[in-house]
């Protein structure tokens, strides 16, 4: 039962520093004072005083047992300890979701980006920032360019070591890192090295890294630009790979928006699926395959391209479909004749969604046909040469042209 007899604010957010609750300000600490349930890991918990009665919550794994828990207190007077800006990358802007921000105060400390930037002189509004906390490491794969600042959260004491080994076998090895430990205490470091050097062991858990990315290979080996067309040579594959400039147009055609899912059916290496995400860090995907070598291709592309969070579903459409989440967006790039698949698609999408399919074949250019008749839609032939060797002489090459149908579900 929600008690509803209670003050708007009931939960407070405190952001502790390096400098621990001395650090803090009257209102920060009147905050911690008067709440009746405190939460917290175990290193901010130990910050109290030793003679502290009061109840307290250390945080659970999973920690949505431990959010639940704090829910259930709404009413009651609740102060979550957090480290730095909890709305930065931090505990906050998981506590928002589940609570109105009308019942929650927040008291950040600077943020560990802030600090490094007063550290090194960077302009935070210049630096591409992320976080590596519980999250994939090849994430960085698609944020390196030649000449960017990065800034990133460690997960612990192992991530500059893991972050180094990622750049050098990205051929960014000349990259500069700087790495900060306990920024704001009397204790705080700085190590800076080339990636490809380095060789330091003794890392405290608390840190972050700088990275200025200077590539040790040549520039074009980088496939830097977030914009769909990647070459061809930056995808492993066995001949299904939508070729460059088509891929190019096909993914215009999808039209990502922040946020959006997109379901890439008969999936091949998953070059879709990927230069999708690339666009935006808040793009998802789910790649559909059925192809045992094509699925190992996905993931291996996924990872070099810094997309590991695309989803991999191993199975035939349109059985391979059922139950997963409704699309934004559909790009059929095999299949197409297949039973029932169109209708699966089509069904699935959202109201105000693309499908874009892509047909090389007399059969399916039928069924393109038959379902832009009855749905509308846009046809678009796609014809493509490329200059080859003829001899002692350049000709042109053809590759096959693709016949396109994009339309959107009213």
């Amino acid at each position: 039962m929600v008690n509803n007899n209670f003050s708007p604010k009931w939960l407070s957010i405190v952001g502790i520093g390096e400098e621990g609750l001395d650090g803090l300000g009257m209102r920060a600490r009147s905050l911690i004072n008067h709440s009746e349930l405190l939460v917290g890991g175990e290193r901010h918990l130990a910050m109290l005083a030793e003679g502290d009665l009061r109840e307290k919550l250390v945080w659970a794994s999973p920690i949505e047992a431990s959010i639940q828990e704090i829910v259930q207190r709404r009413g009651h007077s609740v102060c979550v300890l957090a480290s730095g800006d909890p709305m930065c990358y931090g505990i906050g802007v998981t506590l928002t979701r589940h609570i109105p921000i009308t019942e929650i105060t927040i008291v950040p400390s600077p943020s560990a980006f802030s600090l490094a930037c007063a550290r090194l002189g960077w302009s935070l509004t210049d630096v591409k920032t992320l976080s590596l906390c519980g999250r994939d490491p090849a994430l960085l794969n698609a944020v390196l360019h030649p000449g960017g600042r990065l800034l990133v959260l460690s997960a612990d004491q192992k991530t500059p070591a893991i972050a180094a080994h990622l750049l050098t076998q990205a051929g960014f090895g000349n990259s500069q890192m700087t790495v900060l430990e306990h920024m704001g205490s009397p204790h705080e470091r700085i190590i800076e090295t080339v990636a490809s050097g380095w060789s330091a062991t003794d890392i405290a858990p608390l840190n972050t890294i700088a990275i200025t990315c200077i590539p040790s290979t040549p520039r074009s080996h980088h496939p830097a630009s977030r914009l769909p067309g990647l070459p061809d040579i930056a995808y492993h594959h066995d001949g299904q790979l939508t070729k460059q400039e088509i891929r190019a147009i096909t993914v215009t055609a999808l039209a990502p928006s922040p946020g959006h899912l997109l379901w890439d059916v008969g999936a091949g290496c998953g070059s879709i699926g990927i230069e999708w995400m690339r666009s935006d860090a808040t793009c998802r995907a789910i790649a559909i395959e059925s192809h045992p070598a094509r699925l190992q291709y996905i993931a291996d592309n996924a990872t070099a391209l810094g997309t590991p969070n695309l989803e991999i579903v191993a199975g035939a459409a349109p059985a391979a479909l059922k139950n997963l989440p409704q699309p934004n967006a559909i790009f059929i790039g095999g299949g197409l004749t297949t039973p029932d698949l169109l209708e699966t698609c089509w069904q699935a999408l959202l109201p105000g969604g693309r499908l874009v399919a892509n047909v090389v074949t007399v059969e399916g250019e039928e069924q393109v046909f038959r379902w832009q008749r009855e749905l509308g839609g846009d046809l678009t032939r796609i014809a493509i040469q490329r200059a080859a060797p003829v001899g002692k002489f350049l000709g042109w090459k053809a590759i096959a042209p693709v016949t396109q149908w994009r339309v959107m579900k009213t």
